[in-house]
């Protein structure tokens, strides 16, 4: 090893330039997979570190559609000091007749615990903003903008009138609300009563919150409560999880935007095995010299394996480094589209990991060609322009794959969806391995063609399949990037043509939540008689979370599914005496009309298979403090697409029909009774909520819109990684080009017809690689959207072949511009040459 490192050593003094194309396509791999890990890091350091302002407290009792009673107020107030908060939809009208649906938060004078709140025009000050709510209501800048509300203006909610105090600007619990339908509204709760928002029934959640002593062990006070109050059906958290759905989806994009990151640096990896064969082709004088002075196969290998990691090493140490910085680009560039602040600051693990994948890539692809040098006699060495080169021994191929074998079990054992990750994995793998064979196929195609008439023709066929032909590295590496930048565009247009072509028609263009138990009919009479015709359905609503399943409390249950969404959180209850629109029942029998046994459940057949129930098991659920067992009368399958009211758990009438409930209602009047219809139901009916879905559905796009630029710009690195791979093997085949247009000119060629030549042989490639392109992608994306997501297919096929020609006008750019480059080169000094 000494006397390989002495001679690689010797060799880098000279310089390392045929190494570019290694060094390329690992930094913008190795920057992809570092810059994906720490973004991903320091946002879940952010919710770590931020735990107890993002909750609110140390440890947090969430309750639906009740408060606390007394024993267990008192029980929660012996663990710190406490915090109350009511959250419910409110319609937020004022004087001027505007009305916008707001998210009503009730806060008592010790809130926040943790944090400060700020208002506009005033230093971050909690007693500020206590103040402000003494004398009336904080609005959000949303609803402030959308109203053109300021400081003075009056408000009404319900049935009560609030003066604006104060305009938010920072809400330091925000982030562990999730999802809401609407801008911020802060009043006391004690003024909550008077709005007669707060009604049996209504859809509200109550949050205590705990400050604990510093020392205090959160997780025994947690188990304490439980154990205390086994039937309270609340839902307890601590500050080592503020906002869980936010972790989720975070750790869910951070692992899709890592694989696809993956499949970037595969597309590099063909990128390194062509910088190696091309420098070890340039160096294959130096290696026969070396090999005629008695130097042994074992030794190149060493000592050019020691330079080829050397630049590697540096390479992956500077995509490393540059990907460390991500994080502050991205919150510099979109810091309001993060769902919290990050933490920023250095991840060591995600920057160490990309370089270990950069690494094992970079071997996997180096050492076939590595291999081959090394075998190589020293007289074919010397013939090395006209040598067919050997192929790798089997002990070479099998480092390769298990280096390969290495980097997938590493992303599939680091995952949190294990077999997702293979599957992706696998389809990348397939794919490549696909470009390849239909590369050979083009390539043995192209030599079986008759012979065009024209000499131009015939030259750019032969391009195509000639000995040094760049057909194998642009077919797999342009080919893998343009098939998943097609796929990614075929499936987010797919999805968006969904929404705007199904939506208006399945979608209702009103929800009314929250009407009194007994508005029923004279909301059915207003509806009547402001939208005559108008499609109205109204169906009963309740809340409460699932507390045990065929009799074992959720708390007590080990290994929950992933997909077992239907336990985490509250589930809204209903009860019918008919099976609901959009609904098929799959196992079991409806029950009869009338009936009044006892309890029954009906079960969506998604969720029943999560958890594998079937027919006859038992379901606990927590209404109103009250636990309700339930038999599993039937499974049915629910047709989400609708955009009705889907309930997982539909109950029986008999069971639920005398709890306080509030009724939910769909409308869908017609465009010209469009306008108005808001205004009239909240004065008629001040304490619902009225939520049009063409705003909730623009929510939705903005958050899809958000999610597709990440994942558009984590792809684009594989495009980047392709056009390297394109560039490199311009280069790689430059002297090949050159005397081909030395000789090209003394036969009598001009340069016109060179470049005429070219122009047909990069045409014909950058067509034939964006039609696979746009051929694989149209399968994978048709597999994604109509078996994985279940959607229609309904592309915009626009979309779609302006993704995959630009590669094919890529690919024409760049080859031109090498086909130009060696029309410049001097006859005389390249016959001096030969």
């Amino acid at each position: 090893m000494t006397l390989a490192w002495n001679l690689a050593r010797r060799e880098m003094r000279g310089g390392l330039g045929g190494l570019r194309l290694l060094a390329v396509c690992l930094f913008l791999g190795v920057l992809a997979l570092a810059g994906v890990g720490s973004l991903s890091s320091s946002i879940i350091g952010g919710l770590s570190s931020q735990g107890q302002t993002i909750l609110g407290g140390d440890l947090e009792v969430r309750l639906t559609q009740r408060e606390a009673t007394p024993a267990e107020r008192a029980a929660i107030r012996q663990l710190g000091q406490t915090a109350d908060v009511i959250r419910m939809r409110a319609m937020v009208r004022t004087i001027s007749a505007k009305e916008l649906l707001g998210e009503l938060k009730a806060v008592d004078g010790n809130w926040p615990l943790y944090g400060t709140a700020s208002l506009r025009g005033s230093a971050p000050s909690n007693a500020t903003v206590q103040t402000a709510l003494s004398k009336g209501a904080v609005i959000g800048e949303g609803l402030a903008d959308q109203l053109g509300l300021k400081v003075g203006d009056t408000i009404a909610l319900g049935e009560a009138r609030f003066p604006v105090t104060g305009i938010l600007d920072a809400e330091p619990d925000r982030a562990g609300e999730g999802f809401t339908l609407g801008p911020t509204v802060l009043i006391r709760t004690d003024a909550l009563a008077r709005t007669g928002l707060l009604q049996p029934g209504s859809l509200y959640r109550a949050h205590i919150r705990v400050k604990m002593p510093a020392n205090a062990d959160v997780a025994a006070a947690t188990e304490r409560l439980k154990a205390q109050f086994p039937d309270a059906g609340w839902r307890i958290a601590d500050r080592s999880d503020g906002a869980p759905g936010v972790r989720r989806f975070v750790e869910r994009l951070g692992q899709f935007l890592s694989l696809v990151s993956l499949t970037a640096l595969a597309v590099a990896g063909v990128g390194v095995g062509n910088g190696v064969a091309s420098y070890l082709d340039r160096k294959s004088t130096t290696i026969a010299t070396l090999k005629t002075m008695g130097a042994s196969s074992k030794l190149i290998v060493r000592s050019y394996l020691l330079q080829i990691g050397s630049v590697a090493l540096v390479a992956a140490a500077a995509g490393a480094l540059v990907g460390a910085f991500i994080p502050q680009l991205v919150v510099a560039l979109a810091g309001d589209a993060l769902p919290v602040p990050p933490a920023l600051g250095f991840y060591p693990l995600p920057l160490l990991a990309a370089i270990g994948f950069g690494l094992l890539v970079a071997l996997a692809f180096a050492l076939p060609p590595l291999a081959r040098a090394g075998a190589l006699p020293a007289a074919r060495l010397f013939r090395g322009g006209v040598e067919q080169w050997p192929w790798p021994s089997r002990r070479t191929l099998a480092l390769a794959f298990a280096a390969a074998a290495l980097v997938c079990a590493l992303a599939i054992a680091q995952s949190s969806e294990p077999l997702f990750a293979a599957g992706f994995l696998a389809a990348a793998a397939a794919l490549l391995l696909l470009l390849w064979a239909l590369a050979w196929a083009i390539r043995r195609a192209a030599a079986a063609l008759p012979r065009p008439r024209g000499v131009l023709a015939r030259l750019a066929l032969a391009n195509l399949h000639r000995p040094g032909s760049m057909t194998r590295q642009l077919v797999v590496a342009l080919g893998l990037g343009l098939t998943l930048f097609a796929t990614l565009a075929l499936i987010e247009t797919s999805f968006r043509g969904e929404i705007a072509r199904t939506v208006p028609a399945k979608a209702p263009g009103y929800f009314v939540l929250d009407l009194p138990k007994e508005d029923e009919a004279a909301f059915r009479a207003k509806v009547n008689g402001i939208a005559p015709g108008a499609d109205l359905r109204m169906v009963p609503s309740l809340r409460g979370p699932v507390t045990a399943v065929n009799g074992t409390p959720v708390s007590e249950m080990k290994n929950i599914p992933e997909g077992a969404w239907i336990l985490r959180g509250d589930r809204g209850l209903t009860f019918s005496a008919d099976i609901p629109p959009g609904n098929s029942v799959v196992a079991g029998r409806w029950w009869s009309p009338g009936y009044a046994g006892p309890p029954l459940v009906s079960l969506d057949a998604e969720a029943a298979a999560q958890l594998g129930l079937k027919v006859g098991d038992s379901i606990t659920v927590s209404v109103l403090g009250t636990e309700i067992t339930a038999t599993i009368a039937n499974l049915r399958r629910i047709d989400w697409d609708s955009l009705g009211f889907n309930f997982v758990l539909v109950f029986d009438p008999n069971t639920l029909a005398p709890a306080p409930f509030t009724w939910m209602a769909t409308v869908s009047p017609e465009a010209s009774q469009d306008a108005g219809f808001t205004r009239a139901i909240s004065a008629a009916f001040p304490t619902s909520s009225v939520v049009k879905v063409k705003d909730v559905l623009g929510q939705v796009s903005t958050l899809l819109t958000q999610m597709g630029t990440a994942i558009r710009a984590a792809a684009s690195v594989a495009i980047l990684a392709g056009i390297a791979v394109l560039i490199g093997a311009l280069a790689a085949q430059a002297r090949a080009r050159i005397y081909d247009s030395v000789i090209l000119k003394l036969l009598g060629a001009t340069g016109g017809q060179i470049l005429r030549s070219a122009l047909l042989e990069y045409a014909a490639l950058g067509l034939i690689v964006a039609g696979l392109a746009l051929g694989l992608g149209t399968l994978a994306g048709w597999f994604t959207v109509t078996r994985v997501l279940q959607f229609t297919w309904q592309p915009d096929w626009g979309v779609a072949l302006l993704t995959v020609f630009a590669g094919a006008a890529v690919t024409l750019l760049f080859g031109m511009a090498g086909a130009a480059r060696a029309l410049g080169a001097k006859v005389n000094g390249v016959l001096r040459e030969l």
